[in-house]
Formats: C-alpha cells, structure tokens, sequence
C-alpha cells in the first residue's frame, strides 16, 4: 500500500495552485469516503455538483446548483422492498389506493380503488401481506359506512370485502400487530364520539369484535403499534384538541391505559412507528402545525421533540418501514397537500422530501405498510 501526503502545491511559478486539465479519474477495488456531516452541517456557499454524505438521512447527496438532492435511484417496481400504502381521500378520490417503496425516493403509484368510494375512513393495520380499511363517509345519499376491505400488500388491484364494523363510523383510527387489528371507530351516526374499540383477525375475515375502550372520548387519535403494545395520541372532543397518549395490549382484551402527554395538544396527527420508537407529526393545535413528537413504544411517559414536517399540515398518512418513516399527503394551509416526505426514526431531525402523491394534493385516509413497527 503507498500513500501520498502533499502538505503544499503550487504551479511552476509557484504563484498559485495548478490547473488541472483534460480527464482526471480515480479508480479503486475498495471504496473512498466523501465528505459527511449533518443537514445543518451544509456548505453555506455549495457549488454546483458537490457530493456530500448527509448523517441525517443516510444518503449521498449532491448540489443541483438549486438545492441539494438525494444521489438515489426512485424504484417503485418494489421488488421485495418494505411498501407503504396510502388510503382514500376526499373526492374525486375518495376510493384512490396510491403505494411507494419505502426505502427509494420518488412520487407514488396508484394502487387500485376500494370496494365503496369514500372519505374519513382509516386503516385497521396490516399483516405483512394483508392491509386493512375500514369505515368512513359517503356524501350522497349521506351515510356513515360499516365496510371493512382488505389488499393484498404485494400485488396491486382493487379492495376485497373482509367484513364489518360492529357501527357504522367514520374518522376510524387503526393499528395492528401480525395478527391483529384495533380499531377506534371514533364517530358513529349522529355525528356522536364512540371511545370504543373493535378488533379483527387480519388474516381471516369477517366482522369486528368488541376489545374495550379508549380512556375518553376523541375522535382522531393517531396510532401506532410494537408487535405487543398499540398506542393512540391525541385527538379532539370534537371542539378542543387533546395530548393524552393511551395504550393497549394487543392480545389482550380490555380498557386503555394512560401512556402519558403528546409535546402539545394535537389531532388528525400523521402516525407511525418501528418496533421501538413512534412518532406523531403534524396535526391541528388548533392551528396546523410541522411539529414531530416521538415515544418509546415499550416505555410509558411523555413524548418529546423529533423535528419537523416538509409542511404544517393535518389528516395525512404515514407508512414505516425499520428505519424509516414517510409521511404522505394531508390538509396544509389553504389547501390540501399532495407531498410526501419521510425521516429516519432512529435518529431525530427534520423531514426530508420524498416525492409527492400521483392522484395531487389531498388528505390521506388510512395508512399503513408492510414493514411497520408492529410486526
């Protein structure tokens, strides 16, 4: 092995450095390490084409002479890569499915259509094959909806009929670990708040069953899971936000438990989690907000600071992966939003763009992936 240490270089005049022309390459069986550091570690001045090893996302990144980008290719043919799944949104895409490649970059991809258009449903969890929707709202003839549908996670194509919810509801609020799924239905006919909670076995079908209840009364509480604990933050009753955090034991039956207090208060958060850490980003307070909070699921106690949304925004969705987490769409400030950006949930730091959802800006109802914390 040789090594070349050059502590001062100078032209043939010596009055200045050398000028370096033609092609100039480098080669090497093993590797060379760029230059890394954090987000708020960037060049002040960076030139055009610089590369960089961001610590924050865990890319390579480059200079476009406009903005710094990710050095990664977009792949959405997910060819074995954790998927995320976004639900429906307000018409004209109140039955649009859209999915990403959690761990690549880029805009989604439409999925299918569920098997009833409508809007202010939610997820009720996924198995690593099989995702859940249910409940949600349909605007002529007005009706709250009881349908539970279900995908199947690898494929692409239209929602299946599972079964039903005890109610017909919507703002339904859903998480699961392998197994099971438990869902808040939140609001049932008459525009009155349920803090019950029903429960399915995702890789069979049929209707839900009662588990137990929610502390208080909310509707909107984001949720997340390990593979044993299922926790749901926040909310609204429907006037005033809430920051309680409960939680429940997923093959048990019973009543929720207190967790402990979101940052600040918060509903219509964009939830999710690895197997040890969740996260609550976005949400209303009442104003719309960029914040995240983060838990540690196994744990009980306050939640704290993780950093920022891309955009303050509500009613959006988020889909997990081990290591990272995306956050899909919402209700931004005047107007729905169609972006998508993410975060690595090990570390805490602000969002990173990811893409933007193909069917534009709207809210996102129900999330999940294959690859989320509780499974």
């Amino acid at each position: 092995m040789s090594r070349l240490n050059i502590n001062n270089l100078t032209n043939e005049n010596e009055d200045g450095s050398p000028r370096i022309s033609g092609i100039s390459t480098f080669s090497s069986p093993h590797y060379f390490v760029p230059p890394s550091g954090t987000t708020a570690e960037r060049p002040s001045d960076p030139g055009e084409g610089m590369i960089r090893f961001n610590t924050d996302s865990g890319h390579l990144e480059y200079y476009t002479g406009e903005f710094w980008d990710d050095v990664i290719v977009a792949n959405n043919t997910l060819d074995g890569g954790a998927r995320g799944v976004f639900g429906p949104g307000e018409a004209p895409h109140g039955d649009s499915i859209d999915y990403i490649t959690i761990s690549t970059l880029g805009n989604s991809v439409d999925f299918g259509n569920l098997t009833v258009a409508r809007f202010s449903g939610g997820s009720g969890g996924a198995s690593r094959t099989r995702g859940i929707f249910a409940g949600g709202q349909v605007p002529s003839p007005f009706s709250f909806k009881d349908e539970i549908d279900y995908i199947t996670i690898s494929s692409t194509g239209n929602a299946t009929d599972f079964g039903n919810l005890l109610v017909g509801a919507y703002d339904t609020d859903g998480i699961s670990n392998s197994t099971r799924g438990i869902i808040n239905p939140c609001t049932k006919s008459g525009f009155t708040l349920v803090n019950t909670l029903e429960y399915i076995t995702i890789a069979a079908t049929g209707n839900s069953v009662d588990f137990g209840d929610l502390s208080h009364l909310r509707r909107n509480a984001g949720p997340l899971a390990s593979s044993t604990r299922a926790c749901f933050g926040g909310g609204s009753d429907p006037s005033n936000q809430d920051d309680v955090i409960d939680y429940v034991t997923i093959s048990t039956l019973g009543n929720a438990t207190d967790f402990g207090n979101l940052v600040s208060k918060a509903t219509d958060t964009l939830s999710g989690s690895n197997s040890t850490r969740g996260l609550f980003g976005g949400g209303e307070t009442p104003s719309l907000t960029n914040k995240i909070d983060y838990i540690t699921i196994a744990s009980t106690g306050n939640a704290a600071d993780f950093g920022d949304l891309t955009v303050a925004r509500n009613k959006g969705g988020a889909s997990t992966s081990p290591t990272r987490c995306v956050f899909g769409g919402g209700s931004g400030s005047p107007t729905y939003v169609d972006t998508i950006d993410y975060v690595e949930i090990l570390t805490t730091g602000n969002a990173v763009d990811f893409g933007n959802l193909v069917r534009g800006a709207s809210r996102v109802y129900g999330s999940f992936s294959n690859a989320h914390g509780g499974l």
